[in-house]
């Protein structure tokens, strides 16, 4: 590398810049004590595990995004974390091992050895929420609530709650009877949400026409809140679907009686996260993000890899991709001192950042800095606060 580019980053991996780490420390802690009034307990895990711990539970995506080094103590790998949940889910099985629900919040950076989706970071940073212990109904709404208010303090309106439930995804496959390949790859077709090579999946299948009428229906039941009832209809004869749908049904509306203005989508193929989800699905959509700027969903039993399987749902979002949503802030204005190595001087300065402010203390020969609009003087016999522009 040469002189001329050391200072290139890596791409994907961004550094923040003093008006923008301000806003985002500022949202962080309005955040963070957002959970905290809810009853949520921060933890502050390591940014560097043993990756035993570390890629567990989360299935392959997570191990393909982890950086892996070399323990020079033990000769053990480690990886540097690409997801905190995890490492939430140690603490609530074996670090805290507590009895009855658990809900602990964080904040952190994360690594990924490449985007998750085009144009997003590699370097994110995680918050989100988790409860543990608690398997009701009442759980998964407390999360979708506290993720909507989450955005509600950032700022945000206009959301989307894109919800779906893998429970119905695995009740119509066990129903039609596929084997492990034909699930593979009815899986794969549903992700992409492939029309056509779907049913020519389903038309080379050896089943009856009611298997082959489940399959088909289920790539088209996304939109507005008539998919519920068309999933019940259709899966009628499938009971493990209809109470999936049944737990939508309910959950969306709770959700209308608290936030009114509330936008939803239904999607019952929703996939994402299918390989260590366990029920609800969700993920929060405005109109300026063009992807999900939340998500999250219910992963019983992550603990048990721990030695203690617990129930769980939760919820995270970056905090980079929230700050591209908002306006730039404006600093608050500062105060002036000019350098003085009077002691009351001192001590009138000192006095003025314990009530709040920023005061610069100047250097010798320093000019003022560009965001004060006041200055510290020495008038009628004492130290006094004047506007810049005074004498």
């Amino acid at each position: 590398m040469t002189s001329v580019d050391r200072w290139l980053l890596p791409d994907g991996v961004e550094e923040l810049l003093p008006a923008q780490a301000a806003q985002v420390e500022d949202l962080r802690r309005r955040l963070l004590d957002l959970y905290h009034s809810w009853g949520y307990e921060l933890v502050i895990p390591p940014m560097l595990e043993y990756t035993e711990s570390l890629l567990v539970g989360l299935g392959s995506d997570i191990d393909l995004l982890t950086f892996r080094v070399t323990d020079q103590l033990t000769g053990r790998m480690m990886g540097l974390r690409a997801d905190i949940t995890p490492q939430a889910a140690r603490i609530d099985a074996h670090s805290l091992n507590r009895e009855g629900p658990v809900r602990l919040c964080y904040a952190g950076s994360v690594l990924h050895t490449k985007p998750k989706k085009p144009l997003v970071s590699r370097s994110p940073i995680q918050l989100g929420a988790e409860l543990y212990g608690d398997n009701s109904p009442a759980s998964d709404l407390e999360i979708v609530c506290l993720m909507l208010e989450t955005l509600h303090v950032a700022g945000l309106d206009g959301i989307t709650l894109d919800s779906g439930h893998v429970g119905v995804y695995r009740a119509v496959v066990e129903a039609a009877g596929l084997d492990d390949v034909q699930e593979q790859r009815y899986f794969d077709i549903l992700q992409r949400k492939a029309v056509t090579e779907l049913n020519d999946f389903v038309a080379g299948l050896n089943t009856d026409n009611t298997a082959a009428k489940y399959l088909l229906a289920l790539n088209s039941l996304h939109g507005g809140a008539d998919v519920l009832s068309r999933g019940r209809e259709l899966f009628a004869d499938i009971p493990a679907a209809v109470a999936a749908i049944d737990s939508l049904t309910q959950l969306s509306r709770a959700l209308m009686a608290r936030f009114p203005n509330l936008q939803f989508y239904f999607d019952l193929a929703e996939l994402r996260g299918y390989h260590y989800h366990t029920g609800l699905v969700f993920s929060a959509l405005v109109r300026e993000h063009g992807q999900a700027l939340a998500s999250g969903g219910r992963y019983d039993d992550i603990g048990q890899v721990f030695g203690r399987a617990r129930p769980a749902t939760g919820f995270s979002i970056d905090l980079k991709a929230l700050l591209g949503l908002l306006a730039p802030a404006t600093p608050a204005p500062a105060i002036y001192a000019a350098f003085n190595e009077s002691p009351e001087h001192w001590q009138f300065v000192q006095q003025l950042r314990e009530q709040g402010e920023q005061v610069i203390a100047g250097l010798p020969g320093e000019a003022v800095a560009g965001n004060c609009d006041r200055q510290v003087v020495y008038k009628d016999d004492k130290w006094a606060v004047v506007p810049l522009s005074s004498n």
